[in-house]
């Protein structure tokens, strides 16, 4: 069989292209896209058989551009994965822990490293518009003095070596990935569905979309909304609840949710990932 072709927004060695290692293994091939649209848009054209894309961090909270993207793909969720967000110290032969002045990396990973560098002041942090990119960079300019907070994948990518890792601040810091393809998927060990809908902005209209699990004892793991754009204070209310779609219960309970929405779409049935544990 051919082997699956796993789009993501970002450059070889990006933290996706870590979590696609970590959910499908090596026996994969990538597919690195400039934007979240354009790894959508690989996944949805068959460019790519899939693609893999961050919905929400432990710090930084949810992304909701790809909250918006999953309702303007007609893609399905087929699996999701927690990674572990290691930040490391990358370099090339030119650099040293010793002549290091510059560090370069997403202001995101920088903010995430401060007490690293708030104990070494003499480091210059320059922003870079991506973690990966950054080693990209540096491995195409050989910068003698400078390296980049990036993935060990990048490292790998690009032929650097790691000067010090775990750089960043907080240990929990996780980001869950959603596996998504054009098929959807419904297995026997599937124990999650993610859903959208929205409803009238009336008195009560929230209360009784969300009794309509609790009355069948359906775990509610996570909510978001996003603006139903053209009708303002109107929510699409992204939902993921566990259970089966074969289950009798997750069945009647969206049966009765669609008798009091407007709309309501499944986006996907998958298994879980498991709740990862810091080692620190």
């Amino acid at each position: 069989m051919a082997k699956p072709i796993i789009a993501f927004q970002g450059e070889r060695g990006a933290f996706s292209e870590e979590a696609a290692y970590q959910l499908l293994g090596r026996g994969i091939r990538v597919l690195a896209c400039e934007s979240f649209a354009d790894a959508f848009r690989s996944a949805a054209t068959g460019k790519a058989t899939h693609c893999l894309v961050p919905i929400e961090n432990t710090l930084a909270g949810s992304v909701y551009e790809n909250y918006d993207l999953l309702l303007k793909n007609h893609l399905h969720i087929v699996g999701e994965v927690n990674l572990r967000v290691v930040h490391n110290l990358i370099a090339f032969p030119e650099t040293t822990r010793r002549n290091l002045r510059q560090v370069y990396s997403h202001p995101v990973a920088l903010a995430q490293c401060a007490r690293f560098f708030s104990r070494h002041p003499r480091l210059e942090r320059v922003p870079f518009y991506d973690t990966a990119g950054s080693v990209k960079m540096l491995a195409e300019r050989r910068l003698p003095g400078a390296a980049a907070i990036a993935s060990r994948v990048a490292a790998d990518a690009y032929g650097a070596r790691v000067l010090l890792a775990h750089l960043e601040d907080h240990p929990q810091n996780f980001t869950r990935f959603l596996l998504l393809s054009r098929a959807a998927a419904t297995s026997k060990t599937a124990n999650k569905v993610s859903i959208v809908f929205s409803t009238r902005n009336v008195p009560g209209a929230l209360f009784k979309c969300l009794s309509v699990f609790a009355l069948r004892d359906l775990d509610l793991s996570k909510m978001e909304s996003r603006p139903l754009r053209g009708r303002p204070w109107e929510y699409f209310f992204y939902l993921d609840f566990m259970g089966n779609l074969r289950q009798a219960a997750v069945r009647n309970a969206l049966s009765h949710l669609r008798e009091v929405t407007h709309f309501l779409r499944v986006l996907g049935c998958y298994p879980s990932a498991p709740r990862s544990k810091s080692r620190w």
